[in-house]
């Protein structure tokens, strides 16, 4: 999305799982603002090159590094792609996530740990490698991106409702530990947003919480509203706001 203002011009952002969805609309958001980006997947590099191609098409500068950022060694080598790439990491998103349905009864450990790996692991590891770069920023942020079922509840899914609300607590525990290095860390919850939802024998699909909670403003949310937010958090006149859990849902979920 054009951002007139480029309040970002200058800064390199990283957002992980932006080949699709509400992750492809934040870098395409933080890119009009200015921002050189990172976009990242796990698998699907043709999908994200088609994000950094729509970057490179509006006029910005992108770049992309496809990493499993549940393995330690990659979540660095993703970080260090930036700055090689860049020559400096501002911007932190960890988006990258998974969401399925399992009833308890049949939730084994496999999948159990591979859903947190993704949504909560993987936001610690980027989030330490990144450390240096942002603290080097001077104005380093990082945005971790939610989800309503960690406030809300939601059945057949344990481990993502465990997950989500774990970035919950990491970032509150990161605003206090990063204050000092001046990097502001804030927690974006989306509500109910259109998005391309892969429905397979996984359990990948729509949520429970999502035919009993309705918006308020009578729609559904766009990626791109998602996006407005976390380039707010990310830019300069947000500097004074750290350690929080904003949610955009229509008024789906009033916290």
């Amino acid at each position: 999305m054009a951002n007139e203002n480029k309040e970002l011009a200058g800064k390199v952002a990283l957002i992980t799982g932006s080949a699709r969805n509400i992750g492809r609309a934040i870098a395409l958001e933080l890119a009009g603002a200015g921002a050189a980006v990172i976009v990242n997947a796990r698998t699907s590099a043709a999908a994200a090159e088609a994000v950094a191609g729509e970057i490179r098409a509006g006029g910005g500068r992108a770049a992309v590094t496809i990493a499993d950022i549940t393995d330690p060694e990659a979540a660095n080598r993703l970080i260090a792609s930036a700055v090689e790439e860049f020559g400096r990491l501002d911007i932190l998103v960890n988006n990258a996530s998974v969401r399925r349905n399992t009833e308890f009864a049949d939730l084994d450990f496999h999948e159990w740990r591979e859903v947190l790996a993704i949504t909560l692991d993987a936001a610690y590891l980027c989030s330490r490698a990144a450390l240096p770069h942002l603290t080097a920023s001077g104005s380093g942020a990082i945005v971790n991106i939610g989800g309503l079922s960690a406030h809300t509840g939601s059945a057949k899914r344990a481990h993502v409702v465990a997950g989500k609300a774990g970035l919950v607590g990491l970032t509150r525990a990161l605003a206090h530990d990063l204050a000092a290095n001046r990097i502001t860390v804030n927690c974006v919850v989306p509500g109910l947003i259109d998005t391309t939802r892969h429905e397979s024998s996984a359990g990948i699909g729509a949520p429970a919480h999502h035919a009993v909670h309705a918006p308020l403003v009578g729609r559904r949310g766009k990626p791109e509203e998602v996006a407005a937010l976390v380039r707010f958090l990310c830019g300069p006149d947000a500097r004074y706001i750290t350690g929080q859990t904003i949610h955009a849902n229509g008024g789906a979920f009033l916290a």
